[in-house]
């Protein structure tokens, strides 16, 4: 009879497995909107006149409090103290920081620069970037499939960079679009990728929690962009007329999303793994396209709507077929 109660008394596992797809299904749908609302946000709720350092320094503090709040809940914060040595953190983490920090002053830029959408899709070239690193950090191959799909997506991302960079209307407005905002986003992609190779390879080595790697990027990140802005037009301006010059109530929102995006893009990766994020990643462009039909009160470029359906594709078959290792003859 003991037996039988101690065996009813243990979680079963549809229990355990049910909890968790419950977690990926909520962390996937947070995320998806934050992708998706993030640009039209940014370009309503952050003025021109915000210093770009600003916005990203209070992004990365509120990724680090966000963190450490989650891993006191958890209980791995009491560890942390225990294990947690300067060395292995900037060995694991301090590349992908800096990588990252000068990534996000960049977006920043893109995000002011281009419509909700075609800063969307352009982004989206990182997953190229990400498989050429992790190519040649980790030696982790492509499928014959993985390989149509970047080569849809470079097609789609120079489709849309030269009907945008041509656009009248923004050539009337803002002449220098290509500089201030496809060159920054593109560079940013691959900024990312190399970060992300990175962070895996740090993952593999270091066994570096998701919660932890956040902290750590963002302390890093943080000590390097002030370094490179004590001397920068932003550091003077700064210094100038004061940290949050130019900011309202409202831009809070932004930086607060960009900064939960952060959290949430390591715990679907963890949770759900690459296939789950791209899905995730579709979803936004869609959400995204539908946002700044309904608010700014205008359909996709004819160059967009071609572009679109191409990222759709290739995204999704990248997903789909992940290379297989080949079983060796005996």
């Amino acid at each position: 009879m003991a037996a039988v109660k101690l065996k009813a008394s243990k979680p079963g596992p549809n229990k355990t497995n049910s909890s968790t797809g419950r977690k990926v299904w909520l962390y996937s749908l947070l995320l998806t909107l934050q992708y998706g609302v993030q640009p039209l946000i940014s370009r309503r709720f952050t003025s021109q006149k915000v210093i770009v350092t600003s916005s990203v320094l209070a992004c990365e503090m509120i990724k680090v409090i966000c963190a450490l709040f989650l891993m006191a809940k958890d209980g791995t914060l009491k560890r942390l103290f225990k294990e947690w040595t300067l060395i292995g953190s900037l060995t694991a983490s301090g590349l992908p920081a800096a990588i990252y920090a000068l990534q996000n002053s960049l977006l920043q830029i893109a995000y002011r620069n281009l419509d909700s959408l075609t800063f969307s899709m352009l982004n989206q070239t990182k997953l190229i970037f990400t498989a050429l690193f992790t190519y040649l950090i980790l030696r982790q191959k492509q499928s014959i499939q993985q390989y149509g799909a970047l080569l849809v997506l470079i097609i789609a991302a120079i489709l849309l960079s030269i009907g945008e960079g041509s656009s009248k209307a923004y050539s009337t407005s803002n002449p220098d679009i290509i500089f201030r905002g496809i060159v920054p986003v593109l560079v940013a992609s691959v900024l990312s990728g190399l970060a992300s190779a990175l962070c895996q390879w740090a993952s593999q080595v270091k066994k570096h929690s998701s919660y932890l790697m956040t902290v750590e990027m963002s302390v890093i990140g943080s000590v390097c962009l002030l370094a490179s802005a004590y001397k920068s037009p932003d550091g003077i301006a700064i210094r100038q007329y004061g940290f949050f010059y130019g900011w309202t109530p409202l831009t809070w929102i932004p930086v607060i999303l960009n900064a939960i995006g952060g959290i949430l893009v390591g715990l679907v990766t963890t949770y759900a793994g690459g296939v789950r994020k791209g899905f995730v990643i579709v979803s936004a462009l869609l959400i995204t396209a539908l946002l700044q039909f309904i608010f700014d009160g205008k359909p996709p470029s004819p160059y967009c709507l071609v572009a679109l359906p191409m990222v759709f594709t290739s995204i999704s078959i990248y997903q789909k077929y992940p290379y297989k290792l080949k079983k060796k003859e005996s």
